[in-house]
């Protein structure tokens, strides 16, 4: 079972990856980075994506309860419940942008992301082994 670091290198292994990390998607830090990042900075690339992946729990939220995101839900909600969508893909005219929602035991609030260069990378690849990486890590 890898760790934080294992687990980025691995994800670095991917064809087309350009770089990767895992973040914690209430706060937006940057848990752990490697390779490069697509605005030059790994916190901005890791605070950026954490948006994303707000926007998209929020939107998936069932009608009616609170999101589980932001300082007030984690107050009233000890255990965050894990968002209901388990990835996010974006592309752009040069890469691709793979997010994985990780489930854990104490808040499943990370996310692991990789940024893969749209010629050479395999999406489909990236997709499944992620996916692995989540079920397979080992925080804390």
């Amino acid at each position: 079972m890898p760790g934080i670091d294992e687990c980025l290198l691995e994800a670095m292994s991917l064809p087309g990856a350009r770089g990767a990390w895992l973040v914690d998607w209430t706060s937006g830090l940057a848990l752990g980075s490697a390779g490069e990042s697509p605005v030059g900075d790994h916190e901005t690339t890791a605070a950026e994506s954490a948006e994303l992946a707000r926007a998209a729990a929020e939107f998936e939220s069932p009608a009616g309860e609170p999101a589980t995101t932001g300082s007030a839900a984690v107050e009233t909600a000890p255990q965050a419940a894990a968002p209901p969508v388990e990835d996010l893909i974006v592309t752009t005219r040069v890469g691709y942008h793979v997010i994985r929602f990780v489930e854990t035991d104490f808040d499943s609030s990370v996310f692991l992301h990789v940024w893969l260069d749209r010629s050479t990378g395999n999406l489909a690849l990236a997709r499944i082994r992620l996916g692995d990486l989540a079920e397979r890590l080992v925080l804390g």
